[in-house]
């Protein structure tokens, strides 16, 4: 019964591998679409997301089949749960690399308009973390997978200064307004993958030490150091 498991815990870590090529492909080609003004490219990642659909479903039968036949037990259990959760998280990338794509299709109408220069350094920035997140997980490696929550912070700095570039340009330019909202809402997507990353590397922490760090590492606090929802 082992032998099964150990197959079949195997095949799930391999398709996941895949899923997450064919993602990291579409994030890739959403971004260049956007930069490039390649609508072409737009339509291959709007395309490919029923393949990704797919395997989504696929990968969450394969490991709810294995549950219900094996039942594992401590390690084996959590890493099947752990993956039925981030199997969702690059499926929801996925989604949102195609919403970048949409926006780069609606942008091709203002040739004119030009996106910020920081979206190249956020756009790389993004990746790399979704590459260590998957890196942290598949390798069993917490020390990997705290490095990628703490990246998170750069993004989203990245995210509010071209926000701010956007929001500038737009009253300079009250014609390019619509061309920046499209650029805000890719923008915005893009910071949500980063987000998604985040999310693998907190259920790989939980994985490898069974600590639920998802709230955590986000808490306020107030100048005494209490969590502000705890401040009545």
């Amino acid at each position: 019964m082992s032998k099964h498991l150990d197959r079949g815990m195997t095949q799930l870590r391999s398709d996941l591998v895949e899923q997450f090529g064919v993602v990291e492909q579409m994030m890739g080609l959403s971004v260049r679409s956007l930069v490039e003004r390649r609508p072409d490219l737009a339509r291959t990642v709007i395309d490919t997301d029923d393949e990704v659909d797919a395997k989504d479903v696929q990968i969450e039968e394969d490991c709810l089949k294995l549950l219900a036949l094996h039942q594992p037990v401590a390690e084996d259990l959590r890493w099947m749960v752990t993956v039925v959760k981030i199997n969702g998280d690059l499926e929801r990338m996925a989604d949102l690399a195609c919403n970048i794509a949409e926006r780069s299709i609606s942008l091709d109408l203002y040739p004119l308009f030009r996106v910020p220069e920081d979206l190249s350094k956020m756009v790389g920035a993004t990746i790399n973390m979704v590459r260590s997140a998957l890196d942290s997980f598949l390798e069993h490696d917490a020390d990997l997978a705290q490095k990628v929550i703490k990246q998170d912070d750069a993004v989203d700095c990245l995210n509010v200064e071209m926000i701010r570039e956007l929001e500038q340009r737009m009253r300079e330019d009250p014609e390019m307004v619509e061309a920046g909202l499209h650029c805000f809402s890719a923008i915005r997507h893009l910071e949500r993958i980063a987000d998604m990353a985040t999310h693998v590397a907190e259920e790989t922490v939980y994985l490898v030490s069974g600590d639920i760090v998802r709230h955590g590492h986000n808490k306020e606090t107030t100048n005494d150091g209490v969590p502000s929802e705890e401040v009545s």
